[in-house]
């Protein structure tokens, strides 16, 4: 019976921190981004975030996206310097023509700061790739 289930691999999807200016506050601020690098929509998108440690866990976050068009991105979340000291958990789920996908992005701790940002060329802004 295992054998018979298919678990489709997700490509082409990528989830960033980035670290950018806020107009409206005048400060640079930490936003999470998740970016389509494909050719489809991607459609029903749920991001279920979580900071966690070996004695720390965050609350729950959830964030549902309706569509996120072929080659583009969306901005998920503001996330605060502070829990970059944990580990940073994304688990995105959607439906790419009617097959559901899911993948775990992780940021390990310590890995977002300033001296690790490179130009993300989705968004062309400075940030880091989770793994």
């Amino acid at each position: 019976m295992k054998k018979d289930i298919k678990i489709p691999e997700v490509t082409n999807v990528e989830m960033a921190i980035v670290y950018e200016f806020n107009d409206i506050y005048n400060t640079n601020d930490w936003n999470v981004y998740l970016i389509n690098n494909k050719n489809v929509d991607l459609e029903m998108v749920v991001i279920v975030s979580q900071g966690f440690s070996d004695t720390k866990t965050t609350s729950l976050l959830r964030k549902k996206v309706e569509k996120l068009p072929a080659n583009s991105f969306a901005k998920i979340e503001l996330i605060q310097p502070e829990l970059f000291a944990l580990n940073n958990r994304f688990q995105v789920t959607f439906f790419e023509e009617n097959t559901l996908y899911e993948k775990t992005f992780l940021f390990k701790e310590n890995t977002v700061k300033e001296g690790a940002l490179r130009t993300i060329d989705a968004i062309k802004k400075r940030g880091v790739l989770a793994k």
